[in-house]
């Protein structure tokens, strides 16, 4: 089955595999490569929609196993889905759940039919098949919709992973023929381990059933970051090059410079918002603690080179001491500067690839560095 692409390339790299383009859904137009901040329950921590569209946020994610437990996808849709429910003008990306799934591994058990597990709320038993994870998006309102997939722990035998990732294949063709309202876009998601033959064939698969756009699952689950690298090299080549390409769950600045570089368009990831309520923030220079002693009487910004409202109003001791005292506005201000940085990063990324100097820009980010 062929659909109809969502994504506009605008240009690409003579350099390497980074291309910059565009990703249209029925709420409008994002640009790619793009970083999606996390917010897994209809909100992203401790900012509000309104911060994130100063930010430059075009698209942010939700989570369906998170909003099918609380507060359910039906009150939700009774307000006319997520965009309304939490205010947000965007587009939304919806993970399927599977990756909660996976990390609730105790509290759930995998078959053919789907997932059965208990809430981790209340422990009440509750099941999503492939057509409920599709059905749940579809009541959300969700702009971009992902399949349920097995994702495969790390270490797994290459009998493991196979068999996991031919289940994924067939739920993939569950969610496309329960997918009924065509203007919302359904992504397949490629499992395969870390087996490059075995990711290229499930490529190939999905490609079979036709998606909107194809994610690279179930990296960043404890494998070290070469080899995180080399999944993403040996897969993204297998995708047709005029799809979105997004892969899920990653990560540092330096992931998405090295997955721009190897031709991802699509980042999601907790970690600037949950760094920014532990008092890890991200500068030009590298990760800094809030909390460390050196910043007690430190009068600079975070970072002098960054323009958000959080860098432009207070100090690192005033930042410091909000953190100490376990002040809600901590939170608030860590994570605006956390997102901006991000969403700053992946703009100058948009910016280099147009002038065709990425590998230039890729050489100044690590150098900068102090630390990570």
């Amino acid at each position: 089955m062929t659909t109809q692409s969502p994504f506009t390339l605008k240009s690409r790299s003579s350099e390497c595999a980074a291309r910059r383009g565009e990703v249209r859904t029925r709420q409008g137009v994002f640009q790619t490569p793009v970083f999606m901040p996390v917010g897994t329950q209809g909100t992203v921590k401790a900012v509000t929609p309104e911060n994130l569209q100063e930010m430059g946020a075009g698209i942010i994610l939700g989570n369906t196993y998170h909003l099918f437990i609380r507060p359910g996808h039906e009150l939700i849709e009774k307000f006319g889905g997520l965009h309304s429910f939490m205010n947000w003008k965007g587009s939304i990306l919806t993970d399927s759940g599977g990756f909660q799934i996976f990390s609730l591994k105790e509290l759930a058990t995998i078959t053919e039919e789907g997932a059965a597990f208990r809430s981790h709320l209340d422990g009440s038993k509750l099941f999503l098949s492939p057509e409920d994870a599709v059905h749940v998006q579809q009541s959300l309102g969700s702009d971009i919709m992902m399949c349920l997939d097995t994702c495969i722990p790390y270490p797994a035998t290459r009998d493991e992973t196979i068999k996991a990732t031919d289940l994924t294949t067939r739920w993939a063709r569950r969610c496309r023929e329960a997918h009924t309202k065509r203007e919302r876009l359904l992504f397949g998601i490629v499992q395969g381990g870390m087996h490059p033959d075995l990711r290229q064939e499930h490529a190939a698969a999905l490609i079979d059933i036709g998606f909107d756009g194809y994610a690279i699952g179930g990296l960043s689950v404890g494998e070290e970051k070469q080899l995180m690298h080399d999944m993403t090299e040996a897969t993204v080549p297998s995708l047709p090059q005029d799809y979105p390409v997004y892969l899920m769950g990653v990560g540092t600045p330096s992931d998405l410079v090295e997955g721009v570089w190897r031709g991802v368009d699509m980042f999601d990831c907790v970690m600037p918002t949950r760094n920014a309520r532990n008092g890890s923030l991200f500068t030009s220079k590298g990760k800094i603690a809030i909390k460390n002693a050196k910043f007690r009487e430190d009068q600079r910004p975070l970072d002098e080179t960054c323009s958000c409202y959080t860098c432009r109003n207070y100090s690192r001791a005033y930042l410091r001491h909000l953190y100490k005292a376990r002040e809600i506005l901590s939170y608030h201000l860590n994570t605006i500067h956390n997102l901006h940085f991000y969403l700053t990063l992946m703009a100058d990324i948009r910016k280099a690839i147009e002038e065709d100097s990425f590998a230039q820009f890729r050489k100044d980010f690590y150098s900068k560095l102090e630390h990570e």
